[in-house]
């Protein structure tokens, strides 16, 4: 699983700039989630719309009803402290990472690479890269569209003929 964010129009709200005010990107923007299966073969769920703001850890817990408690992911360090996401190992403050620790990772990075290749084919659609200009309120509809599109594009949504 993995999130990324896309710019969107200013708020005229002062109260709503302040909830989407991302100071990572330093600008107003819409956060996404996506999970997917192993090697990339489905898009799984998608969390869409949320502030720029919120933490990647925090829009994971609060989709995860929607799972088994029991069920296993991997994530990137966004993820750090969730103890059903494997995430990578973080170097220690004034320190290095051993090179089992670094292999790891290298190895988890591979994994994880569906994901951002997915992500990336979600962005070739101009809507889900560029900034949003549209109605905010059809936003989620919208990135769940191009989401259908991306499955039958990958082969995992089949339609009846």
């Amino acid at each position: 699983m993995d999130s990324s964010e896309q710019p969107r129009e200013r708020p005229g709200e002062y109260k709503e700039q302040q909830i989407y005010y991302s100071g990572k990107k330093k600008t107003h923007t819409f956060k996404n989630q996506i999970t997917v299966l192993p090697g990339g073969q489905d898009i799984v769920d998608v969390i869409a719309g949320e502030p720029g703001p919120k933490s990647d850890i925090t829009l994971f817990r609060e989709g995860q009803k929607d799972f088994d408690e029991n069920q296993k992911f991997q994530g990137d360090k966004g993820y750090q402290g969730e103890l059903s996401i494997k995430t990578p190992t973080k170097k220690p403050k004034k320190g290095e990472l051993s090179i089992s620790q670094k292999l790891q990772n290298k190895e988890m990075a591979s994994d994880r690479i569906f994901v951002e290749h997915l992500i990336r084919i979600l962005k070739i659609f101009r809507v889900a890269s560029e900034r949003f200009r549209l109605d905010t309120s059809k936003y989620e509809k919208i990135i769940m569209t191009i989401c259908g599109l991306v499955r039958f594009r990958i082969g995992a949504l089949v339609l009846p003929i």
